[in-house]
């Protein structure tokens, strides 16, 4: 099923959550000199157009990016904030940088990016908006091309696996995904995204996930607001969740702060 198209929800709460923890993450791993690689299996657009009409309809950059720009959730110097000045200047204020965007604003021409999109649609507005000697663009399942290339050169990188979950499957396919991936590149650090969503379908995702005992690893769940009782798909997620791998020094803390920003954002119920 290909139905998934994140402009409908791009600039909402759990993008802030996961694009403000991913431009961190990269930040840190492009301190050190040495190469690295970045692999997404879900990437979808390099940019999302807000004013178009697929973005307005929902209104959910309304209460997540324009918010968050309007009532200042993070310093300018954070490294999410860094990208989102120079996305305006190139792209204008009614832009928002996806996470092949972000990737690209971190890497170094040494580096290597490696972007995976499954939707027809979707890897043509990918491929127009994100060229670069250093960046392959494949139309092909995400997690099928990581297993073949992992481990990738350079050894040292990072994989961001960000999926809709429109396949009910995945949450329990993951942790064998995750597993089989990590015994062929164990040096990878990893970022997986999940929602929290009234029904909780994560939990055994994530219980199987810890039960696999990766060094450095752990779940960072921020909550929106309160979940409400009954509910499925966006309009009910209360929450964005990340397991993260091997986290490089420092990363948890600014996991933490991202959190602390985010913690209760939603707009109030009259």
């Amino acid at each position: 099923m290909l139905s998934y198209q994140h402009i409908y929800h791009a600039g909402c709460l759990p993008d802030l959550h996961k694009h403000a923890a991913l431009a961190a993450l990269l930040e840190l791993m492009a301190g050190k000199e040495k190469p690295l690689s970045f692999i997404e299996t879900h990437a979808g657009r390099g940019y999302y157009d807000l004013n178009a009409p697929e973005a307005q309809k929902t209104g959910e950059a309304a209460q997540g990016i324009h918010r968050m720009l309007k009532e200042n959730w993070f310093p300018p110097s954070h490294p999410f904030m860094r990208v989102l000045e120079q996305t305006h200047k190139t792209h204008g204020k009614n832009t928002y940088p996806g996470s092949a965007a972000i990737a690209q604003f971190f890497c170094r021409p040494d580096d290597k990016i490696h972007l995976m999109e499954l939707h027809p649609g979707e890897v043509i507005h990918l491929r127009q908006q994100i060229m670069g000697t250093n960046i392959r663009i494949t139309r092909e399942d995400g997690y099928k091309a990581v297993l073949a290339l992992a481990p990738p050169h350079p050894r040292r990188g990072v994989v961001f696996i960000d999926p809709s979950y429109e396949i009910k499957t995945e949450y329990a396919d993951l942790p064998g995904i995750v597993e089989k991936l990590m015994r062929q590149w164990p040096v990878a650090v990893l970022m997986l995204w999940y929602p929290l969503l009234p029904a909780r379908p994560h939990e055994a995702m994530v219980k199987a996930l810890t039960a696999l005992n990766i060094p450095k690893s752990g779940t960072f769940e921020v909550e929106f607001g309160p979940p409400p009782e009954t509910g499925a798909g966006w309009k009910a997620l209360y929450g964005s969740g990340l397991f993260v791998a091997n986290a490089p020094y420092g990363f948890e803390t600014a996991l933490g702060a991202i959190a602390a920003a985010l913690k209760d954002k939603s707009l109030k119920k009259e």
